[in-house]
């Protein structure tokens, strides 16, 4: 317990929603105020989490002094504007993922963070699995040894928003959110294996991506789909070391093998958990008994609890119990693989990291 943090949120959609409920759960928080364009929405959602203060402004929002920190909960490319406006507001700023909708917009973010010497935190949830923790665990052990590759993946059958159910329009639409699943999904999924690399320098990339699964004509037309279903890459890193990554918010395959790193001495598999090596002759195949080690560590270490999640995380490191995990700086890699992914498939060839970094566009929406 330390003291009490005065949090705004800017955004009550979906996502919103959920980080709400996850602050309820912090006793350490207090929700001082939110603002959302939707006002009816946003009173009605106040109200209902006992959030004093509501404006369709936040450009009011971020004129309260008592809220030191804000909550960023808006479509990917509003992402930038909002959060550039709320750190030379003086805030500190939690963003949803992706970091931006384009490198030069994420970068821009950093820039400023550092610039006005204020938190920034990216949503990358997966950092917080106890496979995660558990992988850090065997690799800061040198388990692992010389880590050479890793492959990230993700996979859903069906479930490209909206047109295949469930979701807003916007997820499917450049113009709001810059591209589909692996903006969407790749960005966990590429975290975790960055983190447990420690965030290695991109030196090429190449990639494709593709949308060839039919979907309703109703709803493709509603709402203007232009992004991917399925996307595929190869990253080199400066230190020589390699990731290939591929993510299908819709594929005709039951599953596909989770994702992986592999050193000199041994690997991992992340879902389900599993630890590989060999000892002379002898192939040794472990598993992990991830809630005795959970437990474990929650009662052998006095601010574990501030690694239970990404806003309790969040959270803790404005207390200044725990220094903040990289997220942006691993949120920036992120994005300079994905739209090096989407430059390799535009031009037909890999791309160096300096390439992407010149090609990159803003693509915020003004605010």
């Amino acid at each position: 317990m330390g003291r009490k943090i005065k949090l705004g949120i800017i955004g009550v959609g979906q996502i919103g929603k959920r980080h709400l409920d996850a602050y309820k759960e912090i006793p350490d928080v207090e929700l001082a105020g939110l603002a959302d364009v939707n006002e009816a929405e946003g009173k009605r959602v106040a109200e209902l989490h006992r959030i004093p203060f509501f404006t369709t402004n936040f450009r009011e929002l971020l004129k309260r002094k008592d809220i030191e920190a804000v909550d960023v909960c808006l479509h990917n490319n509003f992402h930038m504007p909002m959060t550039v406006e709320a750190l030379k507001a003086g805030k500190h700023v939690y963003c949803e993922k992706p970091m931006a909708g384009s490198y030069r917009d994420a970068a821009k973010m950093l820039e400023t963070a550092r610039k006005m010497k204020r938190k920034l935190h990216i949503q990358l949830s997966m950092l917080y699995s106890r496979e995660t923790k558990a992988a850090k665990a065997l690799i800061q052990a040198g388990k692992l040894g010389k880590i050479y590759h890793a492959r990230s993946t993700g996979h859903r059958r069906r479930g490209r928003p909206f047109v295949d159910g469930y979701g807003a329009p916007f997820f499917v639409n450049k113009q709001f959110s810059g591209g589909g699943a692996l903006y969407d999904m790749a960005v966990y999924h590429v975290a975790v294996i960055l983190y447990l690399m420690g965030n290695p320098e991109v030196a090429r990339i190449s990639g494709k991506t593709y949308q060839e699964i039919p979907m309703e004509e109703g709803r493709r037309k509603t709402s203007g789909y232009n992004v991917e279903e399925l996307g595929l890459g190869l990253v080199h890193f400066k230190n020589k070391a390699t990731m290939d990554l591929i993510e299908a918010w819709a594929i005709h395959l039951d599953n596909l093998e989770a994702s992986s790193l592999v050193g000199n001495l041994g690997g991992i598999r992340l879902e389900p958990f599993g630890y590989f090596s060999n000892s002379g002759d002898l192939g040794l195949d472990a598993s992990v008994n991830l809630d005795a080690f959970d437990s474990r560590v929650h009662m052998l270490r006095g601010d574990a609890d501030a690694y239970d999640s990404s806003q309790k995380h969040w959270v803790a490191a404005l207390q200044g119990r725990v220094p903040l995990l990289p997220t942006a700086e691993i949120g920036l890699n992120i994005m300079l693989i994905l739209e090096g992914i989407y430059l390799s498939d535009k031009l037909g060839r890999e791309v160096t990291a300096r390439e992407v970094v010149q090609r990159s566009k803003s693509t915020a929406v003004k605010v």
